[in-house]
């Protein structure tokens, strides 16, 4: 389930001291050296396609697919015993205990073959308390501060970078959903700390597993109806389904009755207007299920998501 991950090796966590600028560049290609502002200098480098850039103190690695790197491509991703294995290569690249480096991002990622195209599921994604939803022309971003949940069509995605599609991805709608733990990790997580070999112990794990599953739960799911027209054929049809379809956005009746009844506490409405706007409500919730034919859009995903965290775990 990981995908990008960011690692910060210090010199204080090593056993003795290493000479960054001087040992990394005969492991590395494309290397270069610059000078900071305060006169100190930085190495980078690349190890395949993923970033390394060091000074005296501390190296970093990531800017690209951890999951790219080791298995080739993204369209997978790493399971836990994937992802050990990839650190300890990494270890072995660079001779240095990568186990131990802090994590300062990490990507949590699936890719599912939907039954529609993926633009249909973006539409049934609402917003997420907390998070500003922003509507992308193949996806959708939830973004926070220190994190960003992510939905997109994976196919478009790859084929914008002229990447290849794998066989089994072939000519499906694929799409993927991406939590982006981009800072601030032990707080976001609730843990002292998060190191790379922490990844691939299976508790914490999980945790960030389900961590993945419950972010998706915490987004709204927009009414998931469309409009059955054998059933409505006429203006007045046509304004009762759409009372319903708004008391459905909202969530339901029960959560429509409930905000009539606080605006009437307020004295937004009256007794009688209360009365008519209850009436209305509750006229228009008994033809829920003539007027329209439920959509299995978000049904779908819901499951996807939840089989992920079963089969990962």
């Amino acid at each position: 389930m990981f995908d990008t991950i960011h690692f910060r090796l210090n010199q204080s966590v090593l056993p003795s001291r290493v000479d960054y600028m001087a040992y990394l560049p005969g492991l590395l290609t494309d290397v270069a050296k610059t000078e900071r502002q305060d006169g100190g200098l930085w190495l980078i480098g690349k190890l395949g396609n993923l970033t390394i850039k060091a000074n005296p103190f501390s190296m970093f690695v990531g800017y690209g697919s951890l999951c790219k790197w080791y298995l080739g491509d993204n369209f997978k991703t790493l399971e836990r015993s994937d992802t050990e294995r990839a650190v300890e290569c990494l270890s072995d690249m660079l001779h240095l205990p990568m186990k131990e480096a802090a994590i300062t991002r990490v990507d949590v990622a699936e890719n599912f073959i939907m039954k529609y195209p993926a633009s249909v599921y973006f539409e049934h994604l609402g917003d997420m308390r907390g998070a500003k939803r922003l509507r992308q022309p193949d996806g959708v971003y939830y973004s926070q501060n220190t994190r960003k949940a992510v939905f997109y069509d994976k196919i478009k995605e790859e084929r914008k970078h002229r990447e290849p599609i794998p066989e089994l991805y072939e000519g499906k709608n694929v799409l993927r959903y991406e939590n982006r733990l981009i800072s601030r990790l032990p707080k976001i997580l609730g843990v002292p700390e998060v190191r790379a070999g922490m990844l691939y112990q299976r508790e914490f794990y999980n945790n960030i597993l389900n961590y993945w599953s419950n972010t998706y739960k915490a987004i709204q799911k927009v009414s998931n109806i469309i409009i059955d027209f054998k059933m409505i054929t006429t203006k007045k049809d046509l304004y009762k389904w759409a009372l319903l379809a708004g008391i459905e956005q909202i969530g339901g009746q029960a959560e429509m009755l409930r905000q009539i009844s606080e605006a009437q506490k307020r004295g937004d409405l009256t007794n009688k207007q209360t009365h008519d706007l209850r009436k209305a409500v509750k006229e228009a919730c008994k033809v829920d299920g003539v007027m329209t034919i439920e959509s299995d859009a978000i049904q779908e995903l819901d499951k996807k998501v939840s089989e992920a965290v079963k089969m990962y775990c």
